[in-house]
């Protein structure tokens, strides 16, 4: 049976589904479907988010977007069985968040892993030879141990994104 009342509005709101780990692939979706939402003015838009977090360049890019749309439409997120780490960082784009009381949240950090192997090759016999043109061009090579200088230089690398984390968190929020 028809709906009984002649509608007032044609205008439709525009929802946006990101899960899983964000990277390139997520980055690039998302963007073009922002895009669509502006080209098309929507007045609003709902952005599911369902992410364990993922790398902190499409993170940060997505939020920027999301910030630049904001001024044209209105976005509210709704958090799924779980937003942490990136999830959380792209919500922040969002004027509205919700989530329900299950929904696992935060975890505003920043991580950068490497895996050392160099046990196991020297076990099986296996060695690299490496020229490099700078001192740090491979750094977090898979063969060896990080050196106390690429140690230091990747903290700091790490701490700078967790303060552009945190500084986004409080602003937006």
């Amino acid at each position: 049976m028809p709906w009984p009342f002649k509608r007032k509005s044609l205008k439709q709101i525009a929802r946006i589904e990101i899960t899983g780990a964000i990277a390139g692939g997520t980055r690039k979706r998302v963007l073009e479907a922002l895009k669509t939402v502006e080209e098309k003015k929507f007045p609003v838009l709902l952005l599911r988010i369902d992410s364990p977090g993922g790398t902190v360049g499409d993170s940060q890019e997505i939020y920027s977007a999301l910030v630049r749309l904001r001024e044209k439409v209105k976005i509210v997120a709704s958090f799924g069985n779980i937003s942490a780490s990136g999830g959380v960082y792209i919500g922040m784009g969002a004027e509205h968040i919700v989530a329900n009381p299950g929904t696992i949240t935060g975890s505003i950090g920043v991580i950068l892993r490497g895996n050392n192997i160099e046990r196991l090759l020297d076990k099986i016999g296996v060695s690299f030879k490496v020229i490099k043109s700078g001192p740090y061009k491979d750094i977090l090579a898979f063969d060896r141990e990080l050196t106390e200088p690429e140690k230091t230089i990747l903290q700091e690398l790490i701490d700078t994104s967790y303060q552009q984390f945190v500084q986004t968190v409080a602003q937006s929020r």
